[in-house]
């Protein structure tokens, strides 16, 4: 069959809305994805059955070597919400506090929070059909109270944009509010240090890290970016805040995100260092500041992030060692110069 007819054919099968609700793009290469997907799908399959026989007799999930070794190979999306409520302690917070998320939902108003919440609203995921005004039930309604809640629970952050994307998968993968609302708690209170308040010291901190990682893995991108006066926020921020939601494929976020439960915030070192060292030839042709900002959008489209399972075997193999510890140290270092740069 000519690869036009293939397309066409391929377009007529798989679905225009995917599994989580969102609209396909208009550029979306249906044949590539239908024949990647064929071989995943004997991946899922297989991996399903393992997962099934884990969990077996047990209430919850706890961590341990078996469990890093499934989850880097993928959770299934029957027992995402269960593994991430289990892994990331957020399942425990829970059941110590019976009727919290309720009592905060009954809390007293905060005009300007709520304002800023439903601000918001209609620039979440204006391309998923369950987040629409016109879908039975919206899901907006369920955002809107999981950020609520997260405000008036952590108000040394409130709400910052942003969290409204995570909160926004967090609702799709549990299509449970009051556990999205633990798990959006366990992200933004544990695992990303300072990246939502006001100041967002944790997030810069961090981008100035892989700036250091980059530096020392891969230095001619680092060279290229200080040549050209390039700050590491300009080109990853999007990736730190949104944890890559909106930026790369839904499925490869949620492989993501499995080890980010799990295994902590230095999951997101190894995602950014892989899509860098993978395109560093096609970025270093850059020339000027405008062409590096375009070739860092360039570098998260394509097969090689659509492709999740052989995406995340190289965010494993790809960076080489990066140890809590190493992350600790660079960490203190560019926080101190953040702050003595006022």
């Amino acid at each position: 069959m000519e690869p036009a007819g293939r397309s066409q054919a391929a377009r007529d099968r798989v679905p225009r809305i995917d599994p989580y609700g969102f609209e396909r793009p208009e550029d979306f290469d249906y044949a590539a994805y239908e024949e990647y997907f064929s071989t995943y799908l004997v991946i899922l399959t297989r991996r399903a059955i393992k997962w099934s026989k884990l969990l077996k007799g047990s209430s919850s999930v706890q961590k341990s070597m078996t469990v890093k070794r499934y989850i880097r190979k993928g959770v299934p999306l029957e027992h995402r919400a269960r593994v991430w409520m289990g892994v990331s302690g957020a399942q425990a917070q829970m059941d110590r506090n019976p009727g919290y998320y309720h009592r905060l939902l009954q809390g007293e108003r905060n005009d300007s929070l709520e304002e800023a919440i439903r601000t918001d609203m209609n620039r979440t995921f204006p391309d998923n059909v369950k987040f629409r005004k016109s879908a039975d039930p919206c899901l907006q309604k369920t955002l809107y109270n999981v950020l609520l809640a997260y405000g008036h629970h952590n108000q040394g952050v409130g709400y910052c944009q942003g969290m409204n994307f995570i909160a926004g998968y967090l609702i799709l993968i549990t299509k449970n509010e009051e556990e999205s609302f633990w798990l959006l708690d366990a992200l933004v209170g544990r695992i990303l240090p300072d990246y939502y308040s006001p100041a967002m010291l944790g997030l810069k901190t961090d981008q100035e890290v892989l700036g250091e990682l980059v530096r020392t893995k891969l230095p001619a991108v680092a060279a290229l970016m200080d040549g050209h006066g390039v700050l590491w926020t300009l080109v990853v921020s999007r990736w730190f805040i949104c944890l890559f939601v909106d930026i790369l494929p839904v499925e490869t976020v949620l492989r993501i995100w499995d080890c980010l439960f799990n295994e902590g915030s230095k999951i997101i070192f190894r995602v950014a260092l892989t899509l860098i060292k993978q395109h560093q030839a096609f970025i270093l042709e850059a020339t000027s500041l405008a062409d590096i900002c375009e070739k860092f959008k360039e570098i998260t489209k394509g097969s090689f992030v659509s492709e999740c399972h052989t995406f995340m075997q190289k965010i494993f193999s790809e960076p080489g060692s990066l140890s809590m510890n190493t992350i600790a140290r660079l960490r203190e270092s560019c926080r101190a110069k953040l702050l003595a740069q006022g």
